[in-house]
């Protein structure tokens, strides 16, 4: 055997051991890797309104629902980044809030970045940014108050949102280029209860079947509730009170806020369930993944490094987008040459093979190195981010 071949089996099995190892939580990466490849569906793919007895429509599942799945996410990483169920207090705190908080700068200039290439989609990274910074005033709240906080901001911010968004100050230049350096389309104001949801969720043992169960329930009948009170009793159309109570993908309704947003938790608790490790040594060492959790490695490799996926399809799209014919819009154009399933495969292929073979997402270890730039990390930070990427 070459030296070569000898000096690669040891990082081969470092990689591997860090994908499937006994500190990463499966179901998460499962999770990302489902909302990754949901945004892209969403992007690439032409899409009917959603008809129960047409299963050819049912693809509208990826409208919004994705992008508030990959918010919910956003919530438990911060939460698992700094510390779990045990919050991580005083000047591990501080230190943690601030490497959050320059996270969320590179966050916010890669997706600056990405509006200028000027690829028709509505960036999700401006707002995924601003929503970092709000967060990090809960980094210590219990989880019971950090859901029922979720509770009162979908509540309340619908309706507030539903007053801003009519404001005539964002159908200036001004407003439109704000809008897009704000993320507009994920307006913060409505999307922050995902977020702290999220973190509420983070804050629970997450690896108990009794919460992976409670995820599912209380997301399902959430979500339940919602989409049949928009069914059985819609607003008037063309009014303020439409606005407001209605289910509709990124509308930011009432009615998404808690359809869409259960619907975000059932499926991150299905997801843990799935990929649940079928044995565990009792000192809490070694794990033994299911057969879905070895099945779903592939997928598992995209939520391993979603930042990196997210953007790489952007840089193609902007790499390969076709000139439109007359009167056809570029957003049609592309998806006209149905890139959706190369994009993937690619994608799936490019993160499995990147996570087995060099470990971290190239943006993900970017955003980590910078990130160091606000401290060393404390051992328990440093023991949630080898449990789990964000």
């Amino acid at each position: 055997m070459s030296e070569r071949s000898e000096a690669k089996r040891p990082l081969l099995a470092e990689n591997w051991r860090r994908l499937n190892g006994p500190r990463r939580i499966a179901g998460l990466d499962l999770a990302r890797g489902l909302a990754v490849i949901g945004m892209f569906a969403a992007h690439l793919l032409w899409i009917d309104p959603f008809d129960i007895a047409d299963l050819s429509t049912w693809t509208d599942v990826v409208n919004g629902r994705s992008s508030i799945l990959f918010a919910t996410l956003a919530g438990i990483s911060i939460a698992l980044l700094t510390g779990g169920r045990t919050p991580v207090s005083g000047a591990a705190r501080e230190r943690a809030s601030a490497r959050l908080a320059l996270r969320a700068l590179c966050i916010w200039v890669i997706g600056v970045l990405l509006i200028l290439t000027q690829v028709p989609v509505y960036v999700i990274l401006p707002a995924y940014a601003i929503l970092f910074l709000l967060v990090l005033p809960l980094l210590r709240v219990r989880p019971a108050f950090l859901f029922a906080f979720a509770a009162l901001l979908g509540l309340v911010m619908p309706w507030v949102q539903a007053a801003i968004i009519q404001l005539p100050f964002w159908d200036t230049a001004l407003g439109a280029d704000l809008g897009l350096l704000i993320g507009l389309n994920y307006p913060f104001t409505v999307w922050i209860a995902f977020v702290v949801a999220g973190l509420g969720v983070g804050r629970l043992d997450v690896r108990a079947l009794r919460t992976q169960l409670a995820l599912v329930v209380v997301g399902a009948a959430l979500a339940i509730v919602a989409y049949t009170l928009a069914a059985v009793a819609p607003a008037t159309p063309d009014t303020y009170l439409a606005m407001v109570w209605t289910a509709d993908p990124h509308s930011d309704g009432l009615l998404e806020v808690f359809g869409s947003g259960g619907f975000a938790v059932a499926v991150v608790g299905l997801c843990l369930l799935l990929a649940r490790p079928w044995w565990r040594a009792p000192d809490g060492g070694e794990a033994w993944l299911g057969p879905l959790g070895w099945l779903t490695l592939p997928l598992r490799a995209v939520g391993s490094m979603p930042l990196t996926a997210y953007v790489g399809q952007i840089v193609v799209w902007w790499v390969l987008q076709p000139a439109p014919e007359a009167g056809e819009s570029t957003l049609g154009a592309f998806r006209d040459t149905d890139p959706f399933v190369p994009f993937v495969v690619w994608t799936v292929v490019a993160c499995t093979l990147w996570a087995l073979l060099v470990g971290r997402g190239p943006l993900e270890w970017v955003l980590d190195r910078v990130s160091r730039l606000a401290g060393p990390r404390g051992p328990a930070a440093l023991h949630a981010v080898d449990r789990v990427d964000s």
